[in-house]
């Protein structure tokens, strides 16, 4: 099987365990083949924990959750130096922690203090940990899902911009439709059927699973995909669009306080990129982009106390962007 066979069926796998998530679902294979990290933003039991157990355990990859809590010190994510002594001599020995994974679930990030979400972010933007003046690298294949609860503010810590602004998407996940939810139903109640009898029933074979070099050769495809200069231009005006809003209305202008960095540029091509490569196209169109711009964008632009006060949500901004700025 080809690569792209293979993360295709990764794909249905993952759908088939997560009923009415396409959208998270594919959105993490993006982050994965794109080597970025997500911000995954859903109330509780949509999903969210579950959809990344799920890549993780089809793929040939080291699983870790880390539950983030006020009281959570820098070296329970990142590890710590150890005392201990052999044959009379002592010595020190780092004991990597929870983030020396290959896909690590930051669950309730914007529970932990600034410390923590430091250290968090040396691991995803430098993909390395730096602990008592020794450097650590990450693994090659490294991936950090990052979520957070829309509603529940009491006891948090809100990411500033700066970290925002590392994660590849800032992806949200809604509510399932009526049929999902009685399918999930039927799932999870198979499930339970299945543990009650697997200790009189012989157990089926596990699918195999999906080997590193398949992301990697994925990664390799992927990065050879033709972007034409028109596309390239388009993707480079709808971020400078937000930064610039009076050239396109008065309105865009009164929402948008500050725009897009560079890193909008750079993860609307790589995203653009991948889900052009997950349909078998050999080039990007704009509706490879117009497909992932609100996930590239959503947390990136700073909405002004107007927009705020008038209710105003930023995928309501990104919808008036992409609509004012012209397709190639």
């Amino acid at each position: 099987m080809t690569a792209r066979e293979q993360v295709l069926e990764l794909k249905a796998r993952m759908g088939r365990s997560i009923i009415g998530q396409e959208v998270v679902v594919e959105r993490l294979l993006i982050g994965l083949l794109a080597n970025g990290n997500l911000l995954v933003e859903g109330l509780p039991g949509l999903a969210k924990t579950r959809a990344i157990k799920t890549l993780a355990k089809n793929l040939d990859a080291e699983f870790s959750r880390i539950q983030f809590t006020p009281d959570l010190l820098p070296s329970d994510v990142t590890g710590t130096e150890v005392y201990y002594s052999v044959d009379g001599e002592g010595k020190f020995r780092f004991e990597p922690g929870p983030i020396f994974a290959n896909v690590v679930l930051a669950d309730e990030i914007n529970r932990a203090p600034a410390k923590v979400q430091a250290a968090l972010l040396e691991a995803m933007e430098e993909r390395q940990v730096t602990v008592a003046g020794t450097t650590h690298p990450m693994p090659a294949l490294f991936m950090v899902m990052a979520t957070q609860n829309p509603i529940e503010q009491e006891g948090t810590y809100p990411l500033p911009e700066a970290q925002m602004d590392r994660f590849l998407m800032h992806v949200r996940i809604d509510y399932p439709a009526v049929e999902d939810e009685v399918e999930v139903m039927r799932l999870v109640r198979g499930e339970e059927q299945a543990a009650l009898h697997a200790a009189s029933v012989a157990p089926a074979a596990a699918p195999s699973l999906i080997a590193q070099e398949v992301v990697f050769e994925a990664r390799r495809e992927i990065a050879e995909l033709h972007v034409s200069e028109s596309i390239e231009r388009y993707m480079a005006d709808l971020v400078h669009a937000t930064r610039t809003p009076g050239r396109y209305s008065e309105e865009l202008a009164s929402w948008i306080e500050v725009g897009a960095s560079p890193r909008a540029s750079l993860a609307l091509d790589k995203c653009a990129r991948v889900h052009a490569w997950l349909r078998e196209q050999a080039y990007v169109t704009p509706a490879d982009v117009g497909a992932i711009a609100h996930d590239v964008f959503r947390h990136r632009l700073i909405l002004s106390f107007e927009a705020q006060g008038g209710d105003v949500a930023a995928d309501q901004v990104i919808d008036a962007v992409v609509a004012q700025v012209a397709l190639p």
